[in-house]
């Protein structure tokens, strides 16, 4: 057991005094939980503001991970940390380690044991009818036959067994990469010191084979990842995991919870027509995020920008992003298959989405959604929805906790926002031509 010294270490070592915001600049991008020779540092994301409470933090941690570990690798972009670090920083396997220090926690503390049945001579238990009669002689009473002893069936755990040493080394691995995250006594240090990876993953796929409890199967496959991910030189010290390209996980977290699924049918293309080869077709204009609502059309686009903490107009998107938004918009709006689509009242929308902190000091909110203004173009009159794009600010932890897929309460909310906003501007250009 761990002595009361060991406590006090463990209760002394703040996860709050390891947690950072990045500050989006150069050299100060990664996001995420990484591990080297100056600790434990975990770093969120631009315009994220903590939460009070130490338990929901350890929730924010265990979420972050969970968020980058689900959209970091959609179009196949390579989010994490393209630093010149060692072979940990893509393949240390963090949910493994999380599962593995969870599965304990929830068992109070307890490692995976065998049970082993045997049989003795008592009153309590299993009764074995045929183990007692070929081993206890019954008396005869009132011309019956009856039995005083009985052979009854035990079951005892074993906890000398080794998957049980294993699951032990497994814990502690865990808990001295994630073990922050976890309050309370830390793992006694497991009974086998030397790493055996062949050993360790034999023992592991034989109980695997014999156990069918499918909580205990997804145990397995954490201590093999784990295990896989050790080398025989024993437990690598330094380690990340994260991303110093969030703006990516920030269009894909507004992508699953906003838009929709076809989205490549609204995007604008090109062909060059040349004299002496023929046709050459460019790439497509992209839009981050399509959004419907009814015959309303909303062209989102996820800016991972500053502006929301810092509340500097210069880390605003530029004129080149404003005007591929009314591009897109005009596009969607002018074009013969979605008036077929969605009919001739058609009204297309453009805003883009940058993170906040509705706690923070910058933009101080009571909603998750909050409109700071829009972007015009001296190009254009005006008159069209699609030529006003709105500024809104989303409370970055808001969404990290509540993504949903097409979640349409989020959507009509923000939908709601939007329209509301443009349609003011509209009708202001229209009244004062």
């Amino acid at each position: 057991m761990p002595n009361r010294d060991d406590i006090a270490e463990h209760n002394r070592y703040s996860l709050r005094g390891h947690c950072y915001i990045n500050t989006g600049t150069d050299g100060n991008s990664f996001v995420g939980i990484r591990s080297d020779n100056d600790g434990l540092s975990i770093y969120f994301p631009v315009g994220y503001v903590f939460p009070h409470d130490d338990t929901m933090l350890r929730r924010d941690v265990i979420n972050l991970i969970g968020v980058l570990s689900r959209f970091s690798k959609v179009k196949d972009k390579n989010v994490l940390s393209q630093r010149i670090y060692s072979r940990e920083t893509v393949d240390f396997p963090i949910k493994a380690y999380l599962d593995v220090m969870m599965n304990y926690r929830n068992a109070n503390s307890t490692y995976y044991t065998e049970t082993e049945k045997r049989y003795v001579k008592g009153t309590r238990g299993k009764k074995s009818w045929s183990r007692t009669q070929k081993r206890e002689r019954p008396v005869i009473q009132d011309g019956n036959f009856i039995y005083l002893d009985f052979i009854v069936q035990e079951t005892m755990s074993n906890d000398t067994k080794l998957i049980t040493l294993v699951h032990e080394y497994c814990v502690y691995e865990s808990y001295q990469k994630v073990g922050i995250l976890f309050p309370g006594a830390p793992p006694c240090k497991p009974r086998i010191q030397n790493f055996d990876k062949r050993m360790f993953l034999g023992a592991i796929y034989q109980k695997k084979s014999e156990d069918n409890d499918d909580r205990n199967s997804a145990l397995f496959d954490s201590m093999i990842a784990m295990i896989n991910y050790l080398d025989d030189s024993g437990p690598p010290q330094n380690f990340y995991f994260g991303t110093d390209r969030f703006e990516y996980v920030w269009e894909n977290l507004i992508d699953y919870t906003f838009g929709v699924d076809n989205k490549e049918w609204y995007f604008p293309r090109t062909n060059w027509m040349l004299l002496d080869q023929g046709d050459a077709a460019n790439p497509a204009l992209e839009p981050d995020t399509i959004m419907i609502v009814g015959n309303k059309v909303f062209v989102l686009d996820a800016k991972y920008y500053r502006y929301g903490d810092s509340k500097r107009p210069d880390h605003l998107p530029k004129s080149t992003s404003i005007n591929k938004q009314i591009t897109y918009g005009e596009y969607i709006a002018t074009e013969s298959k979605f008036k077929q689509q969605f009919g001739t009242d058609l009204k297309v929308y453009n805003a883009f989405l940058m993170p906040f902190g509705k706690h923070g000091k910058s933009f101080p909110h009571t909603d998750d959604y909050r409109l700071i203004g829009e972007a015009v173009s001296d190009w254009k009159d005006g008159v069209s929805e699609y030529e006003h794009v709105q500024g809104v600010l989303v409370d970055i932890r808001y969404l990290m906790h509540n993504y949903v897929k097409h979640n349409m309460p989020e959507i009509q909310k923000l939908a709601d926002m939007i329209e509301k906003a443009t349609d003011q501007s509209c009708a202001t250009i229209k009244a004062n031509p």
